[in-house]
């Protein structure tokens, strides 16, 4: 890795990337501390390592620190842990992003029992991160929630937002 400063990174071959801000869904923490994950558990890893060498800005929310709190207790402080041992920035529940999540659910984009996962989606949004990286393929990290969410965003005055897996975003050739 090259020069590190707040908003852009720069390699040796002079590369310059801006960092970008990246939102930390309460999946990866599991999947950081879950070994028997396999691949998606060494993939996780290699994310947080990225957090660490600073190509990633990254942030989470209340929501997800009050579902990690709802975890059982070795596992819980276990995740809880990582949120000062990585940095992550927590952002706090805003009427904004409760009335984006309100408005993908009205759309069908994500089921009224699972809101919080568009409650995860809006904070993203609405506080400008680039993307959400998770591991949840149930109602995040499908091609129909990137689409509804997108255009829904659009129409509301807020960018589209990238959604990802850890596989997608970690780059074997730095770490």
């Amino acid at each position: 890795m090259g020069v590190v400063c707040p908003y852009f990174t720069l390699y040796n071959d002079n590369r310059m990337y801006k960092r970008q801000k990246v939102y930390i869904e309460t999946t990866l923490f599991n999947f950081y501390v879950d070994e028997d994950k396999g691949d998606a558990h060494a993939e996780t890893v290699r994310l947080f390592k990225e957090i660490a060498a600073n190509k990633y800005e990254a942030y989470t929310s209340d929501y997800v620190v009050d579902e990690l709190e709802r975890a059982p207790e070795a596992k819980r402080d276990k995740m809880i842990s990582l949120l000062t041992e990585y940095g992550i920035k927590v952002l706090e529940p805003d009427t904004a992003a409760s009335k984006l999540a309100d408005i993908y659910v009205a759309e069908g984009v994500i089921p009224l029992k699972y809101r919080t996962d568009g409650l995860h989606i809006a904070i993203a949004t609405v506080n400008g991160l680039d993307m959400i990286i998770s591991m949840n393929f149930q109602h995040i990290v499908k091609r129909k929630t990137v689409k509804m969410t997108g255009a829904i965003n659009i129409l509301n005055g807020y960018q589209a937002i990238e959604i990802y897996s850890p596989m997608e975003v970690v780059d074997s050739e730095i770490l």
